[in-house]
């Protein structure tokens, strides 16, 4: 069953209880044996999901039974966790090693998620955006995604950002994918803040140990709230949110965003000063 999550406003957010927040904003269990899982979010209209094969091979399945294609009006970014596996697109085989990527375009008719070995099986993180033309398939690897060193060891804020579907690897409609891991010693991400008026965001936290969390800040500058996340978690964060984290020890996530445009630097930074 899909779980549907409805747009909201910020002034529901000054009221929401830890639970109502969590309820509204936090995606969970994205890896489960031999399923594929995923979220409806009204935001954007992301679908955000996981595929874990371990005994079968697991097909991305119609939204409605017996409805169109999954990605009859969807692309898709897809970005591998776990152990090494293969996506398999209208026949196409390709291998994804960990932190291996893929693009697939509108109007793929099958999509397959495999593992090469059920000891170790692959985790496909993907998220879904609506789209209105059809691009090319691309495989993203991390070394042909584009790094952008950020932050300072002073800062605690250290990181490698990875674009991954970005106009200057591969074209898309409009969705925006990549990866970002934190230096041994830095927790804190996306720092300073900053929001998007024309787009929206999904982090995926992972690398974390079982022990570990990441504190997910979010809401407007002048009404932020946290969420406490564990591995393997996302949250979605409207264009009205800022979205920046504090771990307890070093991480990697996933950021995918989906808007009116793609320009990277279109954003609006939140003096520290103005956060509360």
């Amino acid at each position: 069953m899909t779980k549907i999550l409805q747009a909201t406003h910020p002034d529901m957010v000054v009221g929401l209880s830890t639970q109502k927040l969590r309820d509204h904003y936090l995606v969970r269990d994205l890896f489960q044996d031999d399923r594929v899982s995923f979220t409806y979010s009204h935001v954007e209209r992301f679908i955000v999901g996981g595929a874990k094969p371990v005994g079968r091979a697991l097909k991305l399945e119609p939204l409605r039974a017996g409805g169109d294609a999954f990605l009859s009006r969807r692309e898709i970014g897809i970005i591998n966790i776990g152990g090494p596996g293969r996506v398999v697109a209208d026949g196409e085989t390709y291998p994804l090693a960990a932190r291996d990527g893929l693009y697939v375009p509108l109007g793929t008719k099958e999509l397959l998620f495999e593992s090469r070995e059920s000891a170790a099986p692959a985790k496909f993180y993907f998220v879904s955006t609506p789209a209105h033309a059809r691009f090319e398939t691309v495989k993203i690897t991390p070394d042909r995604a584009k790094p952008m060193d950020r932050g300072a060891r002073e800062t605690s804020n250290e990181r490698t950002i990875n674009q991954y579907v970005n106009p200057d690897i591969c074209r898309s409609a409009q969705l925006l994918m990549g990866l970002t891991t934190l230096k041994t010693g830095s927790i804190w991400n996306t720092m300073p803040c900053h929001l998007h008026e024309r787009r929206s965001e999904v982090y995926f936290y992972f690398d974390l140990k079982p022990e570990d969390r990441v504190f997910h800040f979010m809401g407007q500058p002048n009404e932020t709230r946290h969420i406490v996340v564990e591995n393997e978690q996302a949250v979605i964060s409207p264009p009205w949110s800022i979205h920046m984290g504090a771990g307890t020890a070093a991480y990697s996530f996933i950021w995918a965003m989906g808007g009116e445009n793609q320009d990277y630097n279109d954003l609006d930074g939140v003096p520290m000063e103005a956060l509360r």
